[in-house]
């Protein structure tokens, strides 16, 4: 029997934002709006598959190209994507690099823009096969896959705006709350710090009072390369109670001189988030724990490759987070659920979120995992009215890129990123 989902017939680009609590980190504090970018690829047949991205002006200008040049192509010919992309970027705008929320930066924006296409060609092919995306990646080996609870300093609203339900988290007892809420809620057994935004010592309090508070849980800090290599080094007593920690330091050369004086696992998903990247972290033994993010990498099936590159040094793997939509959740549960050696919990913004763009019953968090849809391609359908009620927010909320710094500094006019400050 012949399994065809046709050719693309049009693709449409939807920029989208949703409400965002002010989240501090190294660089800034999260602006009252996420930006993201819903993909709909149409067939010739009738069916439609989704992405999403990001969303500043310059990645919607390079999806646009894309899906211009995209009708006609084959839902099955996933190489022929990629030449699809690098050809309408072209050597102007596919060779240049691709900045996000000023703490990723990558050398050429082919990767990130390939990823939300094949998604959706994924899509479609499991909605032709009648097959879940996770079957498209080999099977999945997990039924339900774990994430942590992602847990952030923060003011206690957007300033004007009144306080939001989180409330403030500056000081250990706060951050126990919210921890508390997150597990009371979602049942997270692994618990994630998003630091760099206080000195480190404050930070470490945080660490111990969730610690004391949470015996049995998984405890990771994440300063964004905030503390120096010293400081680093320095702090690596906490191996005793962390999982793994996060880019202490910025680099390869950086992280490597870390690892030289811990056992403690480092993991990054700041100096290790393209292919080119791996050769020299693992010549260094720079990091031991890569957290992977198919936005980044190139979809799911470079995400895929790059487990398998991790099972052959031996390194081990999570996933990283950036605000998201329930289609990057659904994404993500698929690829973590296909990926035999993704072993840690994996990151997600999904607790802070208040709106979505997929119908609810499907996504849901229980027991600290979300379960491996099981509908055919991805498992999610389309809010069409939510679409267009976020899409219509993107267009009067004034915000055109992810700007933590510049917001910040609006707010706080003498900040500077945190980068090895301490």
């Amino acid at each position: 029997m012949t399994v065809s989902a046709g050719r693309v017939s049009r693709v449409v680009v939807t920029p989208v934002a949703f409400r965002d609590p002010p989240l501090l980190n190294v660089v800034g504090v999260h602006q009252p709006y996420v930006l993201r970018a819903i993909v709909q690829v149409h067939t010739d047949e009738g069916l439609v598959g989704l992405g999403e991205t990001y969303a500043d002006q310059a990645h919607l200008g390079r999806l646009e190209a894309v899906a211009a040049a995209l009708p006609g192509a084959d839902v099955f010919d996933l190489h022929g994507l990629r030449r699809i992309v690098a050809e309408a970027l072209g050597e102007s705008t596919g060779g240049a690099g691709a900045s996000f929320g000023g703490m990723l930066e990558v050398s050429s924006a082919v990767d990130t823009v390939v990823s939300p296409f094949e998604v959706a060609l994924l899509d479609l092919q499991g909605k032709a096969m009648g097959r879940p995306l996770s079957d498209l990646l080999g099977g999945a080996v997990r039924e339900r896959v774990p994430y942590s609870a992602y847990l952030f300093y923060k003011w206690a609203g957007h300033p004007g705006q009144e306080d939001d339900d989180w409330g403030e988290g500056r000081t250990p007892e706060q951050m126990v709350a919210q921890a508390r809420r997150m597990v009371d809620e979602y049942g997270f057994t692994a618990i994630k710090l998003k630091g760099g935004v206080y000195e480190p010592r404050h930070e470490a309090e945080t660490v111990e009072a969730l610690a004391d508070a949470f015996p049995g849980h998984k405890l990771r800090i994440d300063p964004n390369g905030a503390w120096t290599v010293g400081t680093s080094v320095e702090m690596a007593w906490l191996s005793g109670v962390l999982e793994y920690l996060e880019d202490p330091t910025p680099g390869i050369e950086g992280m490597a001189e870390v690892s030289k004086h811990t056992e403690l696992p480092l993991a990054t998903n700041m100096c290790v988030i393209a292919f080119e990247h791996i050769k020299p972290a693992v010549a260094a033994d720079a990091v031991q724990v890569v957290l992977s993010d198919h936005h980044l990498w190139g979809g799911l099936r470079r995400s895929a490759l790059l487990g398998g590159i991790c099972e052959t040094f031996g390194m081990g793997l999570s996933m990283h987070s950036n605000s998201h939509l329930g289609i990057s959740l659904a994404a993500m549960t698929h690829l973590a659920a296909s990926t035999p050696n993704l072993t840690y919990a994996c990151d997600t913004h999904y607790p802070w979120k208040t709106e979505e763009v997929v119908k609810p019953g499907v996504l849901e968090f229980r027991d600290g995992g979300v379960a491996v849809p099981r509908g055919p391609g991805l498992g999610v359908e389309l809010d069409e009215d939510a679409l267009a009620a976020l899409h219509e927010q993107y267009l009067k909320c004034g915000q055109r890129g992810r700007e933590d710094t510049a917001y910040m500094q609006s707010i706080v006019p003498d900040f500077t990123p945190n980068t090895a400050r301490w």
